[in-house]
């Protein structure tokens, strides 16, 4: 399995941009999707983003297409989550996925590999 740990978290106010990374171990990041999920307080842990292992599809959850990029570096083994015009309600701890393979996944149960996760606090 893939090692994975995000940074980049903060707190930051309305309508600022963070930009999220999770590195990851090892020598076969290329060989999968990369997802990122996160889990307000009190809430489940809920879809973001994801990305085909070469880069070629992403998708996004409707509450943040428009807003926040997923984008990766396979030369770096390096996932990254732009977030922009960020919304108080985008507060919460935000987890880095990855899933081995060519199948795209949009569930928690379609990543084997989990980040510690990294909080996001955006203030109104």
């Amino acid at each position: 399995q893939v090692q994975l740990v995000e940074s980049g978290g903060g707190l930051v106010q309305a309508g600022g941009s963070l930009r999220l990374s999770c590195a990851a171990s090892g020598r076969t990041f290329s060989s999968y999707v990369m997802g990122w999920f996160r889990q307000a307080p009190g809430k489940e842990r809920v879809f973001v983003a994801t990305i085909r292992s070469n880069g070629g599809d992403v998708y996004y959850a409707d509450s943040v297409q428009g807003r926040f990029t997923i984008s990766r570096d396979n030369a770096k083994n390096t996932v990254y989550l732009q977030m922009n015009s960020l919304k108080p309600e985008d507060t919460a701890v935000y987890y880095c996925a990855a899933r081995w393979g060519y199948g795209m996944g949009f569930f928690e149960s379609d990543f084997g590999s989990w980040g510690q996760g990294t909080q996001v606090t955006v203030s109104s």
